[in-house]
């Protein structure tokens, strides 16, 4: 399966992945694996929280299904596709090493991204964003461990969800868009970064760390989300006109990822 998508695989000028969480039990990596090996790019950008330091420091979790992730990744880059590491907030280590370069692989704290249709994008990770990891960073480090284990829950309902063959569905997802504070947190730090777009004059900002998908028009500039891959398994992708488009990986085929069909696309913005 692997090799004939190797051989097909979907074509993109660009790719935008954030929150992986490798390293994590939440991490669904059997998913960004198969996005991965179906996938072509020019550039691919990793957009923060690809390597969960924090959790790995409460215990180690590395199954082999990771490390295919970043062999996939390293691979790519040898093959000619322009890699960029933005970190993130779980994966802040690397912010120590800007500019330097891992193997084909280049790190970034942020960088603008023009679209083949001529639109500049500021690419970034986003918690300078996030009051809560900026300024009450113990906080945020207890509110990761509580959404672990809401995670490790999520991955039993996913079990008992795929003996009855239905499709990847994430309860902390839901309960994320469904809490009052959940939905006013995620609106105020969508504006925060529309606004920051805004002031440095750009088209619009692409993002991860809130692990919420989106893409619409917010005072007047694009913004568009990438989600993440412990509960949406999203990524942004721009096709080679500079359409931008979220797809959704997990919407097209049940839990089991044996034979899966293209995916699904959330938004679609020109």
């Amino acid at each position: 399966m692997s090799e004939i998508k190797r051989m097909n695989p979907l074509r993109y000028r660009s790719i935008f992945l954030s929150d992986v969480h490798l390293g994590s039990r939440g991490c669904q990596a059997q998913f960004i694996l198969d996005f991965l090996r179906s996938t072509q790019c020019r550039q691919l950008y990793l957009v923060g929280d690809i390597i969960d330091l924090w959790a790995m420091k409460t215990g180690l979790y590395w199954p082999d299904a990771h490390n295919q992730v970043v062999r996939e990744i390293f691979e790519k880059a040898r093959a000619g596709t322009q890699v960029i590491y933005i970190p993130g907030n779980h994966d802040d280590l690397f912010r120590d090493h800007l500019d330097a370069r891992f193997g084909d692989v280049v790190v970034r704290d942020e960088i603008v991204h023009t679209t083949a249709d001529g639109r500049r994008f500021l690419v970034l990770h986003g918690d300078k964003f996030d009051g809560v990891v900026q300024h009450s960073l113990w906080l945020a480090k207890l509110g990761s461990r509580a959404y672990d284990h809401l995670l490790a829950l999520n991955a039993s309902l996913s079990w008992l969800r795929s003996l009855f063959g239905l499709r990847y569905w994430s309860l902390a997802g839901y309960l994320k868009h469904k809490v009052k504070n959940a939905v006013s947190y995620i609106g105020s730090y969508e504006h925060a970064v529309a606004t920051e777009a805004e002031r440095r004059e750009l088209d619009g900002m692409i993002c991860g760390h809130i692990h919420h998908a989106e893409m619409r028009d917010i005072q007047g500039v694009t913004y568009c989300n990438c989600g993440d891959w412990v509960e949406s398994c999203t990524a942004l992708v721009e096709h080679h006109d500079g359409r931008l488009e979220l797809l959704r990986w997990t919407d097209a085929y049940p839990e089991s990822i044996r034979t899966p069909e293209p995916a699904v696309a959330l938004a679609q913005a020109s």
